[in-house]
């Protein structure tokens, strides 16, 4: 996706230079990390369009989880929406784990958040276990939620998130219910292959 952003007919119907980007999550690793998703995002997306550098929020994942958790809520309350201690995205880009994670809340982490965002401690695939993320507070306030779900190893995580039970403490992902916005789902026939068939 970030590719076809990047590239024509696309990279010329967005209005660049009004478009404020920010992270839903981020590994606790150096920005040219290559398991930063700053720096994939500069890599695939962000260094190939006209976006204004002072639009780019990144989440500071150089730093202490706890520390740039803070920092990152402060960030936002800089961007806060009337009533809210946060901007109400326009956007959210989510994908899901075949754990039924999303962003980086994972199976048994905290499930009411009181903050926008958490330092979080998990370890998942061998990749870094200290991250940063906005918690569903935030999520669920925006007007567009876009779920991205490819690959047969995360089928039936997404049967328990969309058809199963209601148990967020299992599948964070079923965290995800906007209170004034939508949600869509885009997924690819292995991912979708154990959802019953809607006639």
């Amino acid at each position: 996706m970030y590719r076809l952003l990047a590239d024509e007919p696309f990279r010329s119907r967005v209005d660049w230079d009004k478009a404020f980007v920010f992270w839903g999550d981020e590994r606790c690793v150096l920005p040219d990390d290559e398991g930063s998703n700053y720096r994939q995002a500069q890599d695939l997306l962000l260094s190939h369009v006209p976006v204004l550098e002072k639009n780019i929020l990144r989440i500071k994942g150089e730093r202490e989880p706890a520390e740039a958790s803070v920092d990152y809520a402060q960030i936002l309350k800089r961007f806060a929406a009337p009533g809210l201690g946060w901007p109400r995205f326009d956007l959210v880009l989510l994908g899901m784990g075949e754990d039924g994670h999303t962003a980086s809340l994972f199976p048994g982490s905290q499930v009411e958040a009181n903050s926008p965002t958490l330092a979080v401690t998990a370890g998942y695939q061998d990749r870094p276990a200290n991250r940063v993320t906005l918690t569903p507070l935030v999520l669920n306030s925006a007007r567009n939620i876009l779920f991205l779900v490819t690959g047969e190893n995360k089928a039936s995580a997404l049967k328990e998130v969309l058809s199963g039970t209601y148990r967020p403490e299992l599948f964070p992902a079923q965290r995800i219910r906007p209170t004034d916005g939508k949600v869509v789902w885009l997924v690819d026939e292995a991912a979708g292959s154990k959802l019953p068939l809607v006639e």
